[in-house]
């Protein structure tokens, strides 16, 4: 009996019946072995938005031609590029409040909302008549599709601190493979009366908006996703703890490896830390300064390398699966988030040094290299990626890690914006 007393803790948590919060952190204590469910869970809210960024790109000459704006050929290109851009740019300016309305509201609600834009709004790309109206509708989808930065901060929550490297590596696996996916869908239904006149006649409603069928697939599945996340549990705390001395001692006890002697007192006498600002939270700054030198490299090569090569897709992303959801985890748990980032960041410079050697060869030995250094390039930059969702979301507190995750979608948004044409331009 009394060696049992010992092993109690001397301070425990206090959970609040009412708050949807606490029972998650009470069912993350009991809970043992692989949560497949919550991974599942998150896999496809990410798949749902991260399908209709790029599903547009291999029709997306062609509605432009059929827009008839253009007065030369030549000018195509500069119209789809406003249509390209106009998704991130929305993204850029709304991420920070999306962020800021999790903290306050919850993650639950934006992660609904977002996927609800999806139903709309990609289902109304798909029926454009002109270019102005498929320019509002992908940049209304992206401005208030803002649950990507909710969703990496629902997914460090959901999970006990062994499965939390997991979690977000299934976000940046989802994102991938739904950015392979979604160009795969838009070239194979896009124009359905021309490619299969036997299933579509041109008379038909897809007749008569060619590029509707692949948004509303991916509409339909958002429309699911939708329904699903309905059952999601909440992980935002609602309550307050000024004047709970228990739960606030607790903190203290947990965090005293961290905390000054300064913070320690406050705890202490029941006052609550004041909160750094976030701009001034240098291991989140500089995690995110890092996260969109990456984005930028990413965007670029991504431009360059379908210039060079015709990209073997599907084996990167196979790589990008297996990795994240095997070795990933391990390799986390073994050398930290802040050296797995090094270490991606440090190979992939041979790498990529390494193509203008390869394009020298020619027939099997070319292939095969080139499909090699495609699959090590997505290893590295999803590890990389991975590494740093890790840091941002533990740099700050659970009421701050929206807006954190806010910040870093919009910053990554514009490098990746400008990635493009930087890359296309050297």
């Amino acid at each position: 009996m009394e060696e049992d007393k010992c092993k109690e803790p001397l301070l425990k948590r206090k959970y609040y019946e009412n708050c949807s919060g606490c029972k998650v952190e009470q069912l993350k204590e009991t809970k043992r072995g692989l949560p497949i469910r919550e991974l599942v869970s998150i896999w496809i809210v990410v798949l749902c938005t991260s399908l209709p960024i790029s599903s547009l790109f291999p029709f997306l000459y062609f509605m432009i031609r059929d827009f008839h704006i253009a007065k030369r050929e030549e000018d195509i290109g500069y119209y789809a590029g406003y249509v390209g851009s106009s998704f991130m740019l929305g993204r850029a300016l709304t991420s920070v409040f999306w962020g800021i309305m999790a903290d306050r509201y919850g993650r639950k609600p934006v992660i609904i909302f977002g996927t609800i834009s999806v139903v709309i709004f990609n289902t109304l790309f798909g029926l454009s008549v002109n270019f102005w109206m498929a320019i509002t509708t992908r940049f209304l989808l992206g401005s208030l599709n803002g649950l990507l930065g909710p969703i990496k901060a629902y997914a460090t929550e959901i999970f006990r601190d062994e499965h939390q490297a997991l979690g977000l590596s299934t976000v940046s696996t989802a994102w991938g493979i739904g950015l392979i996916i979604g160009p795969a869908l838009g070239g194979f239904l896009a124009q359905p009366a021309e490619k299969y006149p036997n299933l579509f006649s041109k008379d038909s409603l897809f007749g008569k908006f060619p590029y509707f069928l692949p948004c509303l697939c991916i509409s339909i599945f958002a429309l699911v996703v939708t329904i699903a996340t309905f059952w999601l549990p909440e992980t935002l705390h609602m309550h307050h703890e000024d004047n709970e001395s228990l739960d606030v001692s607790y903190d203290a006890l947990e965090s005293a490896s961290s905390e000054s002697d300064r913070d320690l007192k406050q705890n202490e006498g029941n006052k609550k830390p004041s909160k750094k600002s976030l701009l001034k939270n240098w291991p989140l700054m500089s995690s995110i300064i890092v996260y969109c030198v990456f984005s930028l490299h990413d965007m670029a090569y991504t431009e360059i390398f379908s210039l060079w090569a015709v990209s073997p897709r599907i084996h990167g992303g196979f790589s990008l699966l297996v990795f994240q959801l095997s070795l990933y985890p391990m390799v986390e748990r073994i050398l930290g988030p802040v050296m797995v980032t090094r270490i991606g960041g440090i190979l992939a410079i041979p790498l990529l040094t390494s193509y203008s050697y390869i394009a020298l060869l020619s027939g099997f030995s070319l292939a095969l290299l080139i499909n090699c250094a495609s699959v090590m390039k997505n290893v590295l930059s999803v590890s990389i990626v991975t590494g740093l969702f890790l840091l941002q979301n533990r740099a700050v507190d659970q009421d701050q890690r929206g807006a954190a995750n806010g910040i870093a979608m919009t910053a990554m948004s514009l490098f990746k914006a400008a990635g493009p044409a930087g890359g296309g331009a050297m």
